[in-house]
């Protein structure tokens, strides 16, 4: 029998490495749009876009390079004050960023990066730094959003050291090779139930790859900041379910999830296997895959994701 053919999605998410790559060759060309050090900032998106906004809020502030907030497009305080607004749009269509940017208008510089060079959001925003070469055919985004996260990261490391903990962008990329390759977890494979979580900035990868589940699978997931998870999320765990955390593991929580009777799935495995911890970014293609092997394991089409569509444009 011929082996099944390999969904865009699925191919997608094994570009991921070179793209990053990519990306950070091509922050050096967008420095000039690109939050500078000291500046006060907000970052905003839909969906997985704000997701990557807050991963890039919390590790910008992580790097003293400025304050740094994060909003879903429809619930920005277009009152408040900043030097800078960031737009992250793959579509370059999304309604609720396209009035948002109108709304900042003469108020506020914007930068929108997008992977569509010929959409409205290249009118909307004062500036525009186009990743024409991450775009996806797949409704599900995986490798637009990573990207974009990987060049906002690779501006930092420009203008400075990374955090404490993060790793630069060409050794995350060296990472996400392992990701594409390695086998999933038996445990993830095989749960009922799967919550993500992380801390800092591996708290938006966390909602992000619950996301992932949702929409390519339809899968029961959550995410939580890994330190709220003992304040009552736990209470779903146990036999057949998974804690996922993204990031480095808090003290005690391997035995807290071990006594609930679930399973844990963390940096802390690969020390025991004698694997290299994946930078969080690169787990979050670990979590990409399952999304996709699980839906095909249900005889979903994981490019034909139930209810999507790759833009959401208002009427």
């Amino acid at each position: 029998m011929a082996a099944a053919e390999q969904s865009r999605t699925a191919a997608e998410i094994a570009t991921q490495p070179g793209a990053w790559r990519r990306a950070a060759e091509a922050a050096a060309d967008a420095a000039g749009v690109l939050p500078r050090p000291g500046e006060r900032v907000a970052v905003t998106g839909c969906g997985t876009s704000w997701f990557m906004a807050q991963a890039y809020a919390a590790l910008r502030e992580a790097a003293g390079q400025g304050e740094t907030d994060a909003f879903a497009a429809s619930e920005f305080p277009v009152g408040r004050a900043y030097d800078r607004v960031v737009a992250i749009t793959r579509s370059g269509t999304t309604s609720e960023v396209l009035r948002l940017l109108d709304e900042l208008r003469g108020r506020v510089p914007a930068t929108a990066l997008t992977a569509a060079p010929d959409t409205p959001v290249v009118e909307a925003a004062d500036h525009v730094a186009v990743l024409d070469w991450a775009d996806e055919e797949s409704v599900v985004q995986t490798r637009f959003a990573t990207s974009a996260l990987a060049l906002l990261r690779a501006a930092l490391e420009r203008h400075g050291e990374p955090p404490a903990g993060v790793k630069p962008v060409e050794r995350a990329a060296v990472d996400a090779e392992l990701a594409v390759t390695q086998p999933l977890p038996e445990s993830a494979l095989t749960a009922e139930q799967w919550t993500f979580l992380g801390r800092g900035w591996t708290y938006g990868l966390a909602l992000e790859a619950a996301l992932k589940m949702r929409e390519a699978a339809g899968a029961w997931t959550e995410a939580y900041p890994a330190m709220e998870y003992r304040h009552g999320p736990i209470a779903v765990t146990g036999p057949g379910r998974v804690a996922w955390l993204l990031g480095s593991l808090p003290e005690g929580l391997s035995g807290d999830v071990a006594k609930v009777g679930g399973a844990l799935i963390a940096e802390s495995d690969c020390a025991a296997t004698g694997e290299r911890a994946l930078d969080p970014m690169a787990d979050l293609i670990r979590a990409q895959r399952l999304a996709v092997a699980l839906a095909e394991a249900a005889g979903a089409d994981p490019d034909r994701p139930r209810n999507l569509t790759r833009s959401v444009i208002l009427r």
